[in-house]
């Protein structure tokens, strides 16, 4: 299809050499090697270097799940949960490390990434249930960590900013509050596995960018059948945050969409909502951008900035300076 004109042009140029093409055939086994050959193809430029980078495991009630510390040079700080992006499906510590790295320096916070469970292998309630224990885990070593436990916050892209959104929704119970949020173009309603016509029209941007800027609507179809093995669990908050009942009390918000993005009217669609819920957001929609702009940075002085503005915000909150 031909290009929007608004498209940001050094993305449009970028837009044959992403992954997930052919969505229609796609395997979990091909997205996830998709997705570490999108991250091998820059091996050459070298790595963001927070101070420290090291690996660890995050004991659970389901085994042990492997993380990865990064932490800036100023230390007692806050601390970032952050769930990669991939559809649930794919994506792992190695394919967001130089994300998760840059998110580190600009935040100057501690990133803690998690390898959560993956379907179809863990079907949902897994991923959810990994990223809330790991959750638990750093609050109660948060003196490890980030040294202040009043700086916690979740965070990611995608399907990860999805875990996020449904960890911080369920974290109203627990006695100490997060930080703060950080949702970069999350899926918010599954409900109808993107395949609904009547539930996809709440949507105009999953018709209008259903393919073309690299996350396709195929794909979303494809990654929502492989996270549910139960389709009536896409109405679950844990799975489409949308759906709560109420959003009241829920940390400040960051949410980031993208204008070429299928998952854009769903991502401003939980911003309005935590908005009018009285939670406060600072709400990112940035023209001529596409899904996963928050990792083009380097062929994208455009999308650069643009993340920029949001891990700006997010600082304030999470860090508490400018």
């Amino acid at each position: 299809m031909a290009k929007a004109s608004g498209l940001d042009p050094d993305l449009a140029r970028i837009l044959p050499l992403l992954p997930l093409r052919d969505a229609a055939s796609l395997t979990p086994a091909r997205a996830r090697q998709d997705l570490v050959a999108l991250a091998d193809s820059r091996k050459d430029v070298p790595l963001p270097q927070p101070a420290a980078v090291a690996d660890t495991e995050i004991p659970t009630a389901a085994g042990s799940l492997a993380a990865r510390i990064y932490r800036p040079s100023r230390m007692p700080t806050g601390t970032l949960m952050y769930f990669h992006g991939g559809g649930w499906v794919a994506g792992d510590l190695y394919t967001h490390d130089r994300l998760a790295r840059t998110l580190a320096i600009e935040l100057e916070a501690v990133v803690l990434s998690v390898d959560y469970r993956r379907p179809p292998e863990a079907p949902f309630p897994c991923a959810f249930e990994d990223c809330y224990a790991a959750t638990q885990w750093a609050q109660r070593h948060i003196d490890k960590l980030g040294g202040d436990a009043k700086r916690l916050g979740v965070g990611g892209d995608s399907a990860g900013g999805n875990l996020a959104a449904a960890v911080a929704l369920a974290w109203r119970n627990e006695a100490h509050a997060l930080a703060a949020q950080l949702l970069i173009y999350p899926a918010t309603d599954v409900v109808g596995g993107y395949g609904e016509t009547s539930e996809d029209a709440r949507y105009p941007s999953r018709a209008e960018n259903a393919e073309g800027y690299f996350l396709t609507l195929e794909a979303m179809r494809f990654f929502a059948r492989a996270y549910l093995a139960e389709p009536h669990d896409a109405a679950d908050p844990r799975v489409s945050p949308l759906r709560a009942a109420e959003l009241h009390g829920l940390a400040p918000a960051v949410v980031c969409t993208a204008e070429f993005d299928p998952l854009r009217d769903e991502g401003e669609a939980y911003a309005k909502r935590l908005a009018s819920a009285g939670v406060p957001v600072s709400y990112f929609r940035e023209p001529g951008m596409i899904h996963g702009y928050f990792g083009m940075g380097g062929a994208s002085p455009t999308a650069d900035a643009a993340r920029r503005r949001a891990t700006d915000k997010f600082k304030q909150l999470l860090v508490g300076m400018a």
